[in-house]
């Protein structure tokens, strides 16, 4: 290790030690040809790392989890987890490692992790490996969906490994550095009640509660205090997916966090022709994870982590069942109260306005890209020029405008303010085709159509010249568009 990382950088162990049943110890695979592929430098910043020192070869080392700060104690994480409805019992970090912990330049405890850093005993059969695309493609997704303020995991790296991965071709190996505010699931709260282990149930919700929600510390009844702000916090955060058309793609249950960030980007997409049964996964055969499905999931996930959490929230079994129906009850009207205070805001509309009208209007413009099946994150950033007074470019995303102006008549009386619609819709997200055209660039050892991505993706909000073709949907040629988690 370097001087300047080894002197400066402690890696807090607070998982592993409060919760050793949950974490096995464990270390990266050896890559001692690994190269730096991509840093955040602006995150490595705020989580107090120097970007020059993570760039040299014992930061490489740090970044690949083969050299550590003296007392860093990596795991792999225990968990279960319902996968399209199946419940498995014992999933855990197959191909990942929890590094350990830093503290942010806010004071926050701050998770590093790796995915695609070797085998494990959780690996299951599989080779513990990743490939240089799916990595990337989650550094970008996940980078566009912090610069559109949507909570969520974030990227700090991703490092060639200098070794092939064997998938349907043999591809180039990767792993990626991913900082979390912590990596507990639904899933972990699943396996620790799968023991039989009450205590191990209620140590991890006071582990979650200290980690994320400290201001339940002095609840009455703790683990219902925990459902209730799990349950208020994806609310929230579904909401706002779909509020900006994102596909998560793999909604089981151990990619649910208990603090409301996005993760795992494997199989995601962001729509371009509005339908709520897009599904980019490539194994998600009945649509349980396409885009309109997503809310309900989100319920049918807590109402998981609630029966988990049953030994903790009252001893008598009925009165426990009661308690968490009372909180799952309230997640629809949290989640529609979310949604239509978010479209509220991307139709630039003023609080206070007739709810009747407003609900009307924000339903009725949803029908309307449906049917005519428009590009969902083209028209509503040009719908701005709208309320200025040029209606030509929207107009023309319908083969058939004339409902549309029926509706703009109802949406203009209510006097909409372009300029708060132009700061929460973006002219840019990730692409899916764009994606892929940088992904299949880096694979091939060209990395700088990826960085070109990520500059403009991370700026969603500012028009820029010559950017025009990062604005538009994918061509008529891209066709069906599918991705795989890349295991």
């Amino acid at each position: 290790m370097s001087v300047a990382l080894q002197s400066t950088m402690t890696l807090g162990n607070h998982f592993a030690t409060e919760l050793p049943e949950l974490a096995v110890p464990w270390q990266a695979a050896e890559f001692p040809d690994a190269r730096l592929l991509v840093l955040n430098e602006p995150l490595a910043a705020e989580l107090g790392l120097d970007p020059a020192s993570l760039r040299s070869p014992a930061g490489v080392g740090l970044l690949t989890g083969n050299l550590l700060p003296d007392g860093a104690t990596p795991v792999a994480q225990a968990y279960a987890g319902h996968q399209f409805g199946g419940y498995s019992p014992r999933l855990g970090d197959g191909r990942a490692l929890l590094l350990g912990e830093v503290v942010d330049a806010h004071g926050a405890l701050r998770d590093i992790h790796l995915k695609g850093s070797g085998v494990t005993p959780f690996a299951r059969g599989g080779d513990g490996l990743a490939a240089v695309g799916p990595m990337l493609r989650e550094y970008v997704v996940s980078e566009a969906m912090h610069a559109l303020g949507i909570p969520t995991t974030r990227a700090l790296a991703v490092t060639a490994t200098g070794q092939d991965v064997y998938r349907e071709t043999v591809l180039p190996g990767a792993v990626l550095t991913r900082v979390a505010s912590s990596h507990l699931r639904v899933g972990s709260f699943q396996y620790a009640a799968a023991t039989g282990d009450v205590n191990l149930l209620r140590r991890l919700a006071a582990h979650a509660i200290d980690r994320h929600y400290p201001h339940l510390a002095d609840a009455e009844n703790p683990s219902l205090a925990l459902l209730q702000a799990v349950t208020d916090a994806q609310a929230s955060l579904i909401a706002q997916w779909m509020l900006v058309g994102f596909v998560h793609g793999v909604m089981n249950t151990d990619n649910m966090t208990i603090s409301g960030e996005t993760i795992d980007y494997g199989p995601c997409a962001f729509m371009d022709a509005f339908d709520p049964a897009s599904v980019y996964s490539s194994i998600d055969l009945g649509g349980r994870y396409a885009f309109g499905a997503q809310p309900l999931v989100g319920e049918w996930n807590l109402a998981r982590l609630a029966e988990a959490l049953l030994p903790t929230l009252d001893d008598d079994t009925e009165q426990a069942i009661s308690l968490a129906q009372d909180v799952l009850g309230m997640y629809r009207d949290q989640y529609n109260a979310a949604w239509f205070a978010g479209m509220l805001v991307k139709l630039g509309l003023a609080e206070g306005l007739d709810d009747e009208v407003t609900t009307r209007l924000c339903t009725d413009v949803i029908e309307l890209l449906q049917v005519s099946r428009v590009d969902y994150t083209g028209f509503f950033r040009r719908l701005s020029a709208v309320a200025r007074g040029d209606a030509s470019e929207v107009r023309a995303l319908f083969a058939d405008p004339g409902p549309f102006d029926i509706w703009a008549e109802r949406w203009l009386s209510l006097s909409p303010d372009p300029d708060a619609m132009d700061a929460v819709n973006p002219v840019y997200i990730p692409r899916n085709h764009l994606v892929e055209e940088a992904l299949a660039a880096a694979t091939e050892g060209d990395l700088a159509p990826f960085e070109q991505l990520v500059a403009v993706v991370t700026d969603p909000y500012t028009p820029r010249p010559g950017l025009e073709r990062y604005a538009d949907p994918a061509p008529d040629t891209f066709g069906p568009y599918r991705t795989f988690c890349g295991t």
